[in-house]
């Protein structure tokens, strides 16, 4: 009785399904946040009559054969990296990516990681951080007499003294794309890893060479659309409620045999 094997890959399935989709709920108001997507394949089949062979002395072919499905099984949980809608806050150090890229973030053990949440702030030393306290490449310092600072859409960054009325330029953003971004690896806090699957990462000036702008004031929301994600919801809840009816269905036709006499 395949079925109850065949079902129980199913059930499994779609409570991964469930687990991606209460994931993605669950980040809703992060900020970059991308969704995620749970993809599945068909398992090994079983060939009791195979495709293509001879069905005779003279030659015939078997034009489709038997071929008996396994069951499923989930082939990746592929991150969705199309932009989120922006939203305006009007704090000088928090900016939105419009386009390809992400910020560069050097993490306590001297691992660089990359985010697309550009909420940033000041260090005791002026250093522009993460909210956890990890330098923002390429570790611009914001004087303690500075009274504005100006980011504009290239990355440049301006500051003005007081008593001064001319913007002095500090530092320069960059910003870095790969050629999988699907490929980073997340390891939670809004940030990513380069594994071999992402490639080498590319760093660039904003506005240059296909790298997107930056937005001062401004933060981009989640990605996830909930109407969506309460659909895939439902779906998924369906599609266990089916599986463990063909378990309870193998399980009775188990029994009516066993009962045979």
């Amino acid at each position: 009785m395949r079925a109850l094997n065949i079902a129980a890959t199913g059930m499994h399935a779609q409570q991964t399904n469930i687990e991606v989709t209460s994931n993605n709920i669950a980040n809703m108001t992060t900020t970059a946040y991308k969704r995620q997507r749970a993809e599945f394949e068909d398992l090994m089949y079983e060939a009791q009559r195979r495709v293509g062979t001879n069905s005779s002395d003279t030659g015939t072919v078997v034009p489709t054969g038997i071929e008996l499905g396994l069951g499923v099984k989930t082939g990746a949980v592929y991150r969705i990296n199309e932009a989120g809608s922006f939203n305006t806050t009007n704090n000088s150090l928090d900016m939105a990516i419009k386009g390809r890229g992400m910020f560069s973030i050097e993490l306590p053990s001297g691992e660089i990681a990359y985010t697309r949440a550009g909420s940033f702030q000041l260090s005791p030393e002026g250093e522009i951080v993460t909210s956890d306290g990890y330098i923002v490449q390429p570790g611009i310092v914001i004087p303690a007499e500075a009274v504005g600072i100006t980011i504009n859409s290239s990355g440049e960054v301006q500051v003005t003294l007081s008593g001064q009325q001319a913007p002095q330029t500090v530092g320069q953003f960059e910003l870095t794309s790969f050629v999988n971004e699907a490929g980073l690896e997340a390891i939670g806090d809004n940030l990513l890893i380069e594994t071999v699957a992402s490639g080498a990462p590319i760093a660039g000036i904003p506005g240059e060479d296909g790298i997107g702008t930056l937005q001062q004031g401004m933060l981009e929301a989640s990605n996830v659309d909930p109407v969506t994600e309460i659909t895939n919801l439902i779906v998924a809840q369906r599609g266990y409620e089916l599986n463990s009816k063909v378990i309870t269905t193998a399980d009775q036709m188990l029994q009516a045999l066993n009962n045979t006499k």
